[in-house]
């Protein structure tokens, strides 16, 4: 297993630098444009180094450090310091940073220091290792998950990574569609380059254009300066487009212009830039309905939706419900363990019937929530008050199975089939009520309509 190194630098010509030595010298690197960034990724994957430089922009390189050492205390860390930055560098040695190297340096002098600091982590590396072997067994690129539609879901994504086509990921708030275009990114040829996400319902509409596309000082208001935008940030790797439907039409417009031809201009200048960037979006809203409400351009939505990665929601893949509570106690539990944390048996079948409208997002919060109450045992008592009331009906128990045998698939596709229209007959045909009456999605919902031959297409 390759020894797995990040490197956090907000400038792009340094984080290029550092991946192509330290990947010639046989690591494999990730890389970082700020420490939220690094965060993000260290929460879904193990590194045995990380080196940070220590003055970036919003989170310093001195506070990432601390985050890393509650995160994951047997990663090594290396910082990248100015020349004068002397008490920064004494700072860094006291929060347990390994040592520190100042700008400018040179090649070998990196190279040794990161194989002295390899070195020296001795059987703190070999307890990573066997962390990373545990958690990968059951993930993929930080998804966790063996359900067969999570298989599935790796097997696309293995399939697209190659490609230099568009993605578009949909699913319900919380089922980790981030994650899924990170994965993309990382199992592409692309990924020693950017991955830049920004969710495009966050950004006010008046800046959404600055920020995808740069702007020429003097522009407009407030541009003081020149400023390269989000396409050139992520300029030979890959740019996540969040919450694409929140997008304004005019937006839109010049979104479609840069994907066809593969150029733009900054705000205020005649300019044409290139734009070696592969696009992912996503998106929770139907866009098909919000294309026949022309509040989404029908010839950007083919655009986008080259190949399409559907994330399902928890409550369809209830099989991944232990690990993924097995993994967020290894994130929560103080020091970074989860040896000495009980899972109660009546703790788990509740979690397993619970519908998790907020999906793994919502998972997620419980276990952080109850292992504040207690850091040893995930508690019935512990868990939010909406867990514990089943929505499950309760059959029978008094079942036979003949003598002969049965074929308990058709029978279950007939009780799911007459539920379904069960729910279609209470709601007068709205699919949406329906699904929301049997806990699932409008889009879950029409699938299983379909897989049924019940599905008229008709909202």
């Amino acid at each position: 297993m390759k020894i797995r190194i990040l490197v956090v630098d907000d400038e792009l010509s340094m984080r290029e630098f550092l991946s192509i030595l330290l990947e010639r010298e046989g690591y494999q690197v990730e890389v970082a444009g700020s420490a939220e960034d690094a965060l993000r990724q260290m929460e879904s994957a193990l590194f045995d180094l990380v080196l940070s430089d220590v003055n970036m922009p919003g989170l310093g390189g001195i506070e990432l450090l601390s985050r890393i050492k509650q995160l994951s205390p047997d990663t090594g860390v290396l910082m990248i310091t100015a020349f004068s930055a002397a008490e920064q560098a004494v700072e860094a040695m006291k929060l347990g940073a390994y040592d520190y190297i100042s700008k400018p340096f040179k090649i070998e002098e990196i190279k040794q220091l990161v194989k002295n600091a390899l070195e020296k982590q001795g059987l703190k590396r070999e307890n990573v290792l066997l962390k990373r072997d545990v958690q990968e067994r059951d993930s993929f690129c930080g998804i966790i998950g063996k359900s067969q539609r999570m298989r599935e879901l790796f097997d696309m994504i293995q399939k697209v990574a190659n490609s230099h086509s568009s993605v578009l990921v949909l699913g319900e708030s919380g089922t980790g569609k981030e994650l899924a275009a990170r994965s993309v990114h990382t199992c592409s040829p692309r990924k020693s380059k950017p991955f830049v996400a920004v969710n495009c319902g966050a950004i006010p509409e008046n800046l959404i254009e600055s920020e995808l596309f740069g702007h020429k000082k003097g522009s407009f208001t407030g541009a003081v300066s020149d400023r390269p935008g989000l396409f050139e940030q992520a300029e030979g790797g890959t740019l996540f487009l969040d919450e694409i439907g929140e997008l304004p039409l005019l937006l839109q417009t010049k979104l479609l212009r840069v994907l066809q031809e593969r150029e733009f201009k900054r705000v205020g200048c005649t300019q044409t830039r290139k734009a070696d960037v592969r696009i992912i979006c996503a998106s929770n809203r139907d866009l098909e309905s919000q294309v026949k409400e022309n509040s989404f351009r029908e010839d950007l939505y083919y655009r986008i939706n080259v190949v399409q990665l559907l994330m399902p929601p928890l409550r369809d893949r209830i099989e991944d419900i232990p690990l993924l509570v097995e993994h967020f106690c290894r994130k929560y539990q103080v020091g970074g363990h989860n040896s000495s944390v009980t899972i109660a048996p009546q703790a788990l079948k509740a979690l397993m019937n619970y519908p998790f409208p907020g999906n793994i997002r919502e998972l997620e919060n419980c276990i952080e929530r109850s292992l504040i109450l207690d850091p040893n045992v995930i508690s019935e008592s512990n868990l939010p008050e909406q867990m514990l009331v089943s929505k499950v009906p309760c059959f029978s128990a008094d079942i036979d199975i003949p003598e002969e045998g049965m074929l308990l698939e058709p029978l279950l596709e007939e009780l799911e089939k007459k539920y379904l229209l069960k729910a279609l007959e209470k709601t007068g045909g709205a699919k949406k009520k329906a699904g929301e009456l049997l806990g699932m999605s409008f889009r879950s919902f029409r699938y299983r309509l379909a897989k049924f031959g019940l599905d008229s297409g008709e909202e």
